[in-house]
């Protein structure tokens, strides 16, 4: 990945109708970059992607690719290939023949077609499956042919419209690791749509996240979970949990009245920027940031006492709902399943460890 913008969105805004989908989006995608469009059904994620691919065109603003202004230029002119969430695979060709489909027109000798086909399916783990139909292949295999196809153009941005909603659990995790290893291996900038945040988190340099028509916030994964900007964010990320705060400016920092777990003195560099000490009314902290402090050896910087009102169990994790003090909303809490570590039932009396390293601050 490089600094240098290969997508500039200025001002870009669409209309249908009496609906406004997107409203003035302003970002710039990097070279080389596996940047997500994340997000509600709604929210204006696909429209975003159509309109980059020439697809749609926007009712204001422009859309730069490569230093080149995309008005009036068509989809099958722009240096972009999109991957399709049904795939689009041609049932009556053969694997070769629908990836080295777009090719036609670029007129190559037989020899040149047949090479930069079968360097494509290399590409994707299908070296061998030219001759295959398209009948005989599983979900994942579609998923290559059709992203095969989008490579073979060798095209300056890979576009992919939630190309792994229709597999299975299992599949899909493993395509989105070979995905994102893929992306890194040829470096071409990929823009993915999808409304699945872990899938995001996973595959993603930089996520942007999006609600009605607008971007809440763009950032790389870690910052976006750790560090959400607003409540609406944090509760789409990832599971948060909120908590009633009293805040007041104590040496250059933030002293914090947490009814639910204590007080804590935050530093100034624990502030986001723009945010007013006095504006701040609730406090976030991950489920994974507290602790349940079993032996009484165990300790942690800050200890509140709890009841565990329930469990669920997932395997390699335990996820607690745990009744503070001075509050009637449960938090959310997770342990890891290590050896000699037995669930917890409901009712026990814990105690909850956590530190000021693990509170954001909202307003």
């Amino acid at each position: 990945m490089t600094d240098r913008a290969i997508i500039e969105l200025k001002g870009v805004s669409k209309r249908f109708g009496f609906v406004e989908a997107l409203k003035r989006v302003d970002t710039t995608i990097r070279e080389g970059e596996f940047f997500s469009l994340l997000g509600p059904s709604g929210c204006g994620k696909t429209t975003l992607l159509r309109m980059i691919a020439g697809f749609e065109s926007p009712t204001e603003g422009e859309i730069v690719i490569d230093g080149k202004p995309m008005k009036n230029i068509s989809a099958n002119r722009r240096p972009t290939n999109m991957v399709f969430q049904s795939y689009a695979i041609f049932p009556h060709l053969n694997v070769a023949e629908n990836v080295g489909y777009g090719l036609k027109r670029q007129r190559l000798s037989r020899d040149e077609h047949r090479k930069t086909v079968e360097e494509a399916l290399e590409m994707v783990d299908l070296k061998g499956y030219g001759t295959r139909a398209a009948h005989e292949l599983s979900g994942g295999q579609r998923q290559r042919v059709a992203l095969a196809r989008a490579l073979v153009m060798r095209p300056k941005v890979v576009l992919l419209d939630e190309p792994l909603s229709a597999l299975d659990k299992k599949l899909r995790e493993q395509m989105q690791v070979e995905l994102r290893q893929l992306q890194q291996s040829i470096g071409i900038t990929f823009i993915l749509v999808t409304h699945d945040q872990e899938e995001a988190l996973i595959m993603s340099d930089r996520i942007a996240v999006m609600f009605e028509g607008n971007i809440a916030q763009i950032d790389t994964p870690e910052r976006l979970y750790r560090r959400p900007v607003s409540k609406r964010v944090a509760s789409f990320i990832g599971v948060m949990n909120f908590l009633d705060a009293r805040a007041t400016p104590s040496d250059g920092g933030l002293a914090l009245e947490i009814p639910a777990l204590g007080s804590v003195n935050l530093p100034a560099s624990a502030i986001p920027e723009g945010l007013d000490p006095a504006s701040v009314e609730t406090i976030g902290v991950r489920p994974e940031m507290l602790t349940l402090l079993v032996a009484p050896s165990e300790s942690a910087e800050r200890i509140t006492e709890g009841t565990v009102t329930g469990s669920s169990y997932y395997g390699d994790m335990t996820y607690y709902t745990v009744a503070l003090p001075n509050t009637e909303k449960p938090v959310t809490l997770s342990m890891r399943n290590t050896a000699g570590r037995s669930v917890l039932p409901a009712g026990s009396k814990v105690r909850v460890g956590w530190g000021a390293e693990s509170i954001v601050l909202f307003r």
